[in-house]
Order: structure tokens, then C-alpha cells, then sequence
């Protein structure tokens, strides 16, 4: 056998065992993208996954924050998705109009791992588009009250706010602006505060199946009200988060006495502030209008890609991510809070007092409306709000501002659904002169 033959027989060989190898792999490997610092948790919890399901293998992809969205659209325009991924709540209704993720309600209704009556209520309904099941829940995220208990009890409260009028009554015994402080800290460039407030209100923010923005509604106008007052009434600084500097020390400080914040700032001021200090602070759900009030459902969940070649291996590991067992090392590893109630029966969540407010308060949370351009909308809603609080707009004002540039922003969705009507009516008009 002459040099040139044996050198290509050796060729072939090689090239024949690399696609046998990724062929091997293809076929036993998972690939999840997570984004942010979740897929630092995925290290810990992924190992104990591929020994219970072995020759599966699971490969981790972590995308960064600011480049997450994008990355997911061009993957799914390139058709190069991968199995499965996280997805935040509120990017779900835009990536499921794309047709490019699996419906799921058939595979819970199979499972003996996800029971759907377990998970609090509102956060399974921000996978529900049209009806339809997209994702399960992840983790959740809400906003309440981080507060001063030493704070309010030196202005003679021994309890933190139950509604609107016992919060301003908070507010102004803890304001003292000549002195920069002030009861509460709402950074004027996050949209969450509002929206809470605004969610808290009987009226949607969408009227018209979503057509159309609500926001001159009595409710809302009342919300934004009492949001632009706080800034008014020199009772939070009009200032963004970045202007805030550091919120931990200015909280440990005194500078306010009022946080509102999410689930991972339990542990930031645990380990920011001292011993001392630590009794100090405590959390508590959002007081509402007139007693107990919502506050917005937020948090990720798990998705399959419908060009997944390995969807059923994807559901194992959902099915896995979603025991409560896992959700709780998940809480430990992270802080993430988990979507289901009986996750919140054991471990470190069980028996802490800070986190327990949490748990009140995700019985009581609201989804946004699940629409791509949501997003969009809330935020020109901030941007026009901070022209109130600038005073250049007065509340009437702003909500029809807010109005108007929703409306332009549902335009196109107007046109899709009107034009899907007229497609239906015409079908059902010729179907009719047809009998």
C-alpha cells in the first residue's frame, strides 16, 4: 500500500470516528442557555441531573443581561436555538408570537413532578398566552417594602404600613429634606414602583383585548397620583439609581427609610451591613390602596425550543429544576425564590422572617399584559412619569400622554388582529353562502 493511499485510508478513518463522536454527542447532549448569574447555580444543581439520567450530558451557556434579548433573536432567526433556555416572564408573549417555543400544557398534564395547582397563581399565568402553556415558572421575582423598623419606631409606628394613607402618614414622620432624608427611596428611571402602584388599581392597563393603552383610568390616574405626590411632598429624592449611589450603606445610614426592592436584596444586605445593624431592617408585602395591594409578577421561567431535536431529554430536565428540593438548593445557592408553595415548606425559606413577606406578597401579585410590545410601553409609561415628577406634566396630562405613545406603539397589533378579523368573517361568509 503506497504512503498517499495509507494517508487518505487514515483520513477517512479519522473523519468517519469525529462525526461518529458528534454524532455521540448530539445525540446525549442538552444544551441550556441561561442568562445572568443563574447559570453559575447550574453548575451545582446540573451534576446530580446527569447521574440520574446517565449518558446525558449538559451543557451550560451563560448570556449576558444586556445582550441576552438580541442573542435570542438572532438564534431563533438563524435557526441555531438551542433545546431549552430561561426566559423572563415578560419576553415570553414576544418569543411565542415568533412560533418559535413548545407548547407545554400536554407534558404537565403528564407529569408527576409539576403539579400546576402548586405554584402561586398569577406567576403560572404569566406563561399562558392566548390561552396557550409556554413555559413553567423558574424562579419568581416581586417587589415590596424593605423598611427601618428602628426608623418608624422612633416616629411611633411599631408596624410597617397596611395601605396608602398609613404609608403617607410613614412617609412624612421619616422625611426630613432639609437634612436629605427622606422616608422612601424610589429611583425616578425604574418603571417597577409605578407599575406596582398601578397594578394595585381594579381597572387594566390595556383596554380592547390589549389594543389600546388604559392609562387615563381613574385607577391609574389615582396611582400616579400618589406616586408623583411622594416626590412633591419632598418625601423620596427625585433622583435615578444611578444618582443613589450605593442604597445599602444610605439604608444602613438612615438616609431613607423606605427600599423598594426585589427578593436578592435580602442577602446583598446581609452581607453589606453589619451585625449590629441587622436587626435593624425588615421586610413587608405593599400596602394597596385601602389594605393589602399587589405588586407585579415577575421572575423566569423554563422554555423548549420547537427545533429541539432532544424535547423530551429537555422535559426531564424541567421536570428536575422544578422539584421543590431543587428550587430550595436553588434559593441557597442564589436567592432565587421558587414559583411553587411547597418549596417554600423546607430549608432556609421556611424559617426566615425576611424572606416570609415575600411569600404573602406572591399571593398577591398580578401579571402584565402578555404582549411583545409590553416592555416598550412601560417603559415610555417611567419616561412620562418623570416629566410629572420634573413637573412639567400634571397627572391628567401624563396619562394621556402615556395614552398616546401606547397607542402608537399597538398600532401594528391593531392592524394584525383587524386584519385576521376580516380574514375570519370573509371565511365564515363564504362558508355560509356556500350551504
Amino acid at each position: 500500500m503506497s504512503l498517499r493511499v495509507r494517508s487518505a485510508l487514515l483520513a477517512m478513518a479519522a473523519s468517519a470516528a469525529l462525526a461518529g463522536c458528534a454524532s455521540h454527542e448530539d445525540a446525549h447532549t442538552l444544551t441550556l442557555w441561561t442568562i445572568g448569574r443563574e447559570g453559575e447555580a447550574m453548575a451545582t444543581l446540573v451534576p446530580e441531573f446527569e447521574r440520574e439520567h446517565p449518558g446525558l450530558h449538559v451543557k451550560v451557556q451563560q448570556l449576558p443581561l444586556t445582550a441576552a434579548h438580541q442573542k435570542l433573536l438572532t438564534a431563533i432567526a438563524g435557526g441555531s436555538t438551542p433545546d431549552l433556555t430561561q426566559l423572563g416572564n415578560t419576553w415570553i408573549p414576544e418569543v411565542a408570537a415568533l412560533h418559535a417555543i413548545e407548547p407545554l400544557q400536554a407534558r404537565v398534564d403528564g407529569s408527576k413532578v409539576i403539579d400546576q395547582n402548586d405554584y402561586f397563581q398569577s406567576i403560572w399565568s404569566t406563561n399562558l398566552v392566548d390561552g396557550t402553556l409556554y413555559g413553567v415558572p423558574w424562579y419568581v421575582d416581586t417587589r415590596l417594602l424593605f423598611y427601618r423598623v428602628d426608623l418608624l419606631k422612633q416616629a411611633g409606628f411599631d408596624h410597617p404600613p397596611a395601605n396608602w394613607d398609613e404609608w403617607r402618614r410613614m412617609l412624612a414622620a421619616t422625611s426630613h429634606p432639609d437634612r436629605r432624608i427622606y422616608g422612601a427611596l424610589l429611583p425616578t428611571n425604574e418603571f417597577e414602583q409605578l407599575l406596582s402602584l398601578a397594578l394595585q388599581q381594579p381597572e387594566p392597563l390595556l383596554r380592547d383585548d390589549n389594543r389600546y393603552g388604559n392609562f387615563r383610568s381613574a385607577g391609574f390616574k389615582r396611582a400616579l397620583a400618589f406616586y408623583v405626590d411622594t416626590f412633591k411632598l419632598h418625601q423620596a429624592p427625585a433622583i435615578t439609581n444611578v444618582e443613589a449611589g450605593n442604597p445599602w450603606t444610605e439604608f444602613g445610614r438612615g438616609v431613607y427609610a423606605f427600599y423598594f426592592s426585589g427578593p436578592w436584596n435580602i442577602g446583598e444586605f446581609r452581607k453589606r451591613l453589619p451585625a449590629s445593624e441587622q436587626d435593624d431592617w425588615s421586610t413587608a408585602p405593599l400596602p394597596g390602596p385601602d389594605g393589602p395591594g399587589a405588586s407585579n409578577a415577575g421572575g423566569s421561567s423554563l422554555v423548549i425550543f420547537r427545533s429541539s431535536k432532544h424535547k423530551d431529554e429537555a422535559w426531564q430536565l424541567i421536570e428536575y429544576l422544578s422539584r421543590p428540593q431543587v428550587q430550595q438548593r436553588f434559593y441557597d445557592i442564589l436567592g432565587d425564590m421558587p414559583p411553587r408553595r411547597s418549596s417554600w415548606e423546607g430549608g432556609k425559606l421556611h424559617d426566615d422572617p425576611k424572606a416570609r413577606a415575600f411569600s404573602e406578597q406572591l399571593e398577591r401579585v398580578k401579571p402584565t399584559p402578555p404582549i411583545p410590545e409590553w416592555e416598550r410601553i412601560v417603559t415610555e409609561m417611567q419616561l412620562v412619569a418623570a416629566q410629572a415628577i420634573a413637573g412639567q406634566l400634571t397627572v391628567d396630562q401624563a396619562a394621556e400622554e402615556i395614552d398616546r405613545r401606547a397607542d402608537a406603539i399597538l398600532e401594528k397589533r391593531r392592524w394584525v388582529m383587524d386584519h385576521h378579523s376580516m380574514k375570519r368573517d370573509s371565511s365564515q361568509a363564504q362558508g355560509a353562502r356556500d350551504e
